[in-house]
């Protein structure tokens, strides 16, 4: 208003501020854009890597803005970057005096020391940087990005820990300690800074167990955490986050009767938990095949009494547990009959629904593949399929059961039917492939070997890796085989013994695969026979024989199909079954150097790495 009143009354002294005013905004405008243009150059040659052609122009935006420090710091940088040492530490012992406040004129002097060789000047120079802190949170974080700007994050680290030191707070910066040490893969310091966050933010384990398992290359790494969980918990047994990852390491390296222990220990010791954790934990020993460990943990959770929460699902589950073992071929005869007779108690208790179909269906397969009641099976199945509020994906599962009932039955077609038409609902999904898989093992089993191979060829770009990997077994299988009559005859009788064992009649399947060389001497099949034979002695539990004839094949057929197959089940049976780890480590270790393409790869690396005990390479 007053300039406004001065201009109305004053016309010629207000034309002359008027032209001043002016001035000055268009010779700040000059002096901006000349600075614009500076910075983008000098920006241009840093990005080409002239620092020499940078330093001119950043020392004059140095000299325009001196309270900018990223133009110190970009300045100071293509110094140190051309060897102009002496002007550099003209140049901060010059800024220090200007601004003496500024703690980054001290770390920006042991730089230039540390570049140019003075070693001893400059960590003398970052620790009087770190000494000098007080208890301020922004001073502390303000010089610890100082060092981490230039990849000195040891001194960061110290920084933090000074300032921790100061607040009194054992906590302080822990979250930030944590990133420094998972970007540097120190994994000691990096246990024990999650064990502190862990203490005072027990619900921060999630997090912890994903940063871990990210991190952790092997059951070595997993031994430091359990180590360091083992003096914590005896120390402050009353801290239960450290018993939950303790629980937590023990399943990652398959430790699960130890996991076991512990769970129970813990809903035992906190009863306000009411089995959630013992509950989620047998559900991973579900999940992660320990079948026995988790009929233990659902036993367990049975005791606290049909009024529990979980006991319903409980007892399920534990049924369930019991069906995968028989599945898995791990079972005495007398235990199917009161198996079957549990699933029935549970459609009796709770009818044919949606919810119980599961227990009709495992029923049924009891009934099919074990106890030999065909008929019973197949009804069963039927009346599965006619419980309504059924799942597209449940009634093709049904369908896919009924298809395997039809093929021992001796009703093929039957068979080719319903797998065909799961196939054609589900096309390009997991259970269609599933569905067309199996129509080409059908095929196969009744000696139609061109359409089996035309199934198989179409299978091999599953997006299953297994079903790809099984769907070019067979078909390498039955184009290998197929170049004279002896070996189609050979392949014919091979068939047979397969559909035998899937019909679970393990002993006419041997004796029809030990036939097959007497009746076609000179056929070409002696690799897939041996794989074959494998295999019906690891059902059979006789897991010795089982590795003769594994070691038959990778010695007398080192170009076969199998041997990748074959080495990685030899390892498994060694670590796992025949306690041979030093056989194991060798299987392992010859899948990772002859057959890199192999789907085994990956895990066999990493039993080689667990069974070596270290986190090395090969």
């Amino acid at each position: 208003m007053y300039v406004f009143t001065f201009l109305c009354k004053q016309p010629a002294e207000a034309m002359k501020y008027l032209f001043l005013i002016i001035g000055g905004l268009l010779l700040y405008g000059s002096l901006y854009a000349q600075d614009q243009q500076q910075e983008s150059l000098a920006f241009k040659f840093i990005q080409e890597g002239a620092y020499d052609k940078a330093s001119p122009l950043l020392e004059q935006l140095v000299k325009q803005h001196p309270a900018d420090e990223n133009y110190f710091e970009l300045y100071l940088n293509a110094l140190l970057k051309t060897g102009k040492y002496p002007q550099a530490e003209q140049l901060v012992r010059q800024m220090a005096k200007t601004y003496p406040g500024r703690q980054t004129y001290l770390v920006a002097l042991g730089r230039v020391y540390k570049e140019s060789g003075k070693t001893a000047e400059a960590e003398k120079l970052f620790n009087e940087a770190i000494q000098r802190l007080q208890n301020n949170e922004q001073q502390v974080r303000e010089l610890a990005n100082l060092f981490y700007r230039f990849e000195a994050y040891e001194l960061a680290v110290s920084t933090f820990l000074q300032g921790r030191k100061l607040s009194g707070k054992e906590q302080e910066y822990v979250y930030e300690l944590i990133s420094i040490y998972r970007f540097k893969k120190d994994k000691v310091r990096l246990i024990e800074e999650y064990l502190i966050a862990l203490r005072h933010n027990p619900p921060f384990i999630q997090n912890a167990q994903n940063a871990l398992s990210n991190l952790f290359e092997d059951n070595a790494d997993y031994q430091l955490l359990q180590q360091s969980l083992l003096k914590k918990i005896q120390r402050e047994p009353e801290i239960e986050v450290y018993n939950q990852l303790l629980i937590w390491q023990y399943m990652q390296q398959k430790h699960y009767q130890l996991a076991l222990r512990q769970v129970i220990a813990y809903d035992r010791r906190v009863p306000a938990d009411e089995g959630n954790l013992l509950y989620q934990t047998a559900n991973s020993f579900l999940a992660n095949n320990a079948y026995e460990t988790a009929i233990q943990a659902f036993e367990q959770l049975l005791h606290k009494g049909p009024q529990h929460k979980y006991y319903l699902s409980s007892k399920i589950q534990l049924v369930d547990a019991k069906f995968k073992l028989v599945r898995e071929g791990r079972y005495r005869q007398e235990e199917l009959q009161p198996l079957a007779d549990q699933y029935l108690a549970i459609i009796d208790s709770f009818g044919k629904t949606v919810q119980t179909v599961f227990a009709l269906q495992r029923w049924a397969h009891l009934q099919a593949f074990y106890l030999n009641d065909l008929p019973k099976a197949e009804k069963a199945l039927e009346e599965c399929l006619q419980i309504p509020g059924l799942s597209p994906q449940e009634s093709g599962r049904i369908k896919l059961e009924l298809g395997d009932l039809y093929v021992l039955t001796q009703q093929p077609w039957e068979a080719a039917l319903f797998y065909e038409q799961v196939a054609r609902q589900f096309e390009g999904v997991p259970i269609g492939q599933e569905a067309t898989f199996r129509s080409a093992k059908l095929y196969f089993y009744k000696g139609e070997f061109a359409y089996a191979k035309s199934h198989a060829d179409v299978l091999k770009a599953s997006t299953s890796q297994l079903i790809a990997n099984d769907a070019l077994n067979l078909s390498l299988l039955l184009s290998d085989h197929l170049q004279t009559k002896n070996d189609s005859l050979a392949l014919t009788a091979f068939a047979a013994a397969e559909l035998l064992k899937f019909e679970n009649k393990p002993a006419a399947a041997l004796a029809t695969l030990d036939s097959i060389p007497l009746r076609y001497p000179g056929n070409t099949l002696g690799d897939d026979i041996l794989m074959a034979k494998s295999r019906l002695w690891i059902d059979q539990k006789e897991f010795a024989k089982a590795s003769e004839f594994l070691e038959e094949l990778v010695r007398e057929f080192p170009e076969s199909i199998w041997v990748d197959d074959a080495l990685f089940t030899l390892g498994d049976l060694f670590e796992h079954r025949l306690q041979q780890p030093e056989k194991a480590k060798a299987c392992y270790q010859r899948l990772m150097l002859d057959f890199p393409a192999s789907i085994y790869q990956a895990e066999g690396r990493k039993r080689f790495r667990n069974l070596r005990g270290d986190t090395g390479g090969v």
